[in-house]
């Protein structure tokens, strides 16, 4: 099986005694409230999703992936993780203190402790431009990152409470994938990236990459995405009907990644595969303009960035188009397809979602069973 990514998988879970005595003594540690993203975050590290990583990144790091992608270490890493704070809180902290991040849901919970190493101020300017490769405000990443606090904490993290969300039952961390591939016997794992319920390119795009590989994991983003996406339950639904009625059985699994989508096309591509590196996939789909939003990438940057990163360790599918051809009379992509734009018929994300909005089901661009699960949450179908 691939190795952890940085070659250790992070596993920095307290033990139950830690956790009993850490929650009682709360009172004499300082605490900070995070959002629900940095708590997916920090389960992230915990379990070693963002291996090799073991806490919010210090100024080495965080300067060393904004100049060069890459760890102080030399490690591949493209987007930061970072907690970021006001001045208030700056000052009141040193180096070595041990704080503990608590959760801001209706029911708070200890969330982690944090020991901290560094505490920094950092240039969001140099930050967006070298993340997304643009300051345009307009960019839902930029935004978020001009948005942030002007001090950074960095160090390691201990999980004490797990917060789970309403799709608990889907997150497996990975010690779980990893035994649940060497209990498929699945050598060769692809995964499949996704923030929207699937149409027939995207079956295509997964049934290829399963003629050369013995699995296939699709691993959609749960989180916070923007508005218009379509919404996690979508999603999910979705994908169990099309896995239910059109895979081979024991050929596919179906788990999430806990993120926030940050937008940033080829440097979240490599991120992204990153994680997957560390569930035990071996290989990563990369299609058409991957985390993209609006024009600021061009539609094969995501998988011309993979070139820069040889020491990776993780194999990348490249798809670069894929439509349905009238006179082969299928799904096809353009490696396999030798007519020309005539007989090609592009699938209309926008005509789709205006159909399922209407309860009508696409039938040129999707399965019945899959529009059909959509079109049974039509109350709930896009974030607002």
């Amino acid at each position: 099986m691939v190795e952890p990514h940085g070659g250790r998988l992070v596993e920095r879970v307290c033990g139950e005694k830690t956790r009993q005595v850490l929650i009682e003594q709360s009172k004499e540690f300082p605490s900070l409230p995070i959002n629900d993203d940095l708590v997916k975050d920090v389960k992230n590290i915990c379990f070693g999703v963002f291996s090799p990583i073991e806490g919010f990144q210090c100024q080495d790091d965080f300067e060393s992936v904004i100049g060069h992608s890459r760890l102080a270490n030399d490690v591949p890493w493209t987007i930061p993780v970072v907690l970021d704070v006001d001045d208030e809180f700056a000052r009141s902290v040193r180096p070595k203190d041990e704080i503990l991040l608590v959760s801001g849901g209706c029911v708070p919970a200890i969330v982690a402790k944090l020991a901290v190493d560094d505490i920094f101020r950092y240039d969001k300017t140099t930050y967006v431009k070298s993340v997304f490769k643009t300051g345009d405000l307009n960019h839902p990443g930029v935004k978020t990152v001009l948005e942030k606090k002007p001090w950074l904490l960095g160090g390691k993290l201990d999980l004490i409470t797990e917060v789970k969300t309403r799709f608990a039952k889907y997150n497996l961390k990975p010690r779980e994938t990893r035994y649940l591939f060497k209990k498929k016997g699945w050598k060769t794992v692809a995964a499949f990236q996704t923030r929207n319920p699937p149409h027939l390119g995207h079956e295509h795009v997964q049934k290829s990459a399963l003629t050369v590989c013995d699995g296939l994991l699709i691993n959609p983003v749960i989180g916070k995405k923007q508005p218009g996406d379509f919404t996690d339950e979508v999603i999910l639904a979705s994908y169990e009907a099309l896995i239910d009625k059109y895979y081979v059985k024991d050929t596919c699994a179906l788990t999430t990644f806990e993120t926030e989508m940050h937008y940033a096309g080829p440097k979240e591509a490599i991120h992204h595969a990153i994680a997957r590196k560390n569930l035990g996939c071996t290989h990563f789909i990369v299609g058409r303009d991957h985390a993209g939003v609006g024009n600021y990438y061009g539609p094969f940057d995501a998988q011309e960035i993979f070139k820069q990163f040889p020491d990776l360790g993780i194999t990348p599918i490249n798809f670069r188009a894929f439509y349905k051809c009238k006179k082969c009379g299928g799904v096809v992509s353009d490696k396999i397809c030798p007519h020309g734009p005539e007989f090609q018929v592009d699938f209309k994300g926008r005509v789709v979602r205006q159909m399922l909005s209407e309860g009508k089901i696409p039938v040129e661009e999707m399965r019945p069973e899959v529009a059909e699960a959509i079109i049974k949450l039509k109350d709930n179908l896009f974030v607002k």
